[in-house]
């Protein structure tokens, strides 16, 4: 199992927290299966941009990034070179840094 560090995010997790995730699962899966309510509005299917996260560290363990991900991902707040949306993130055998950041372009919170 890979170990994803969350940093500290003001709503979210405002402590950070350390999770373990299960190799062929999503960052998104991982996180909501541990408790940590990222919005994912559009259920993860690469619909929406709510659950953008920025890769401090660990990318290379990533799945790549597809081109439907690549056009959502445009669309997202804050964007930077390495967020990814976290639904379409799948884990690899490798550890994780990520970074939820702060807004979405959600105008309404799903509250998942």
């Amino acid at each position: 199992m890979a170990q994803i560090v969350f940093l500290p995010h003001h709503e979210i997790c405002p402590e950070g927290a350390v999770i373990e995730a299960k190799k062929g699962e999503s960052i998104c899966e991982a996180a909501v299966r541990h408790g940590i309510k990222i919005e994912h509005a559009c259920e993860m299917s690469c619909a929406c941009t709510t659950c953008h996260v920025v890769v401090r560290d660990g990318m290379d363990s990533l799945s790549e990034m597809d081109d439907l991900e690549a056009d959502q991902l445009d669309k997202a707040w804050g964007l930077e070179p390495d967020s990814r949306l976290s639904c379409q993130s799948i884990v690899g055998e490798g550890d994780l840094v990520v970074e939820i950041p702060k807004y979405t372009i959600n105008h309404a919170s799903e509250k998942h």
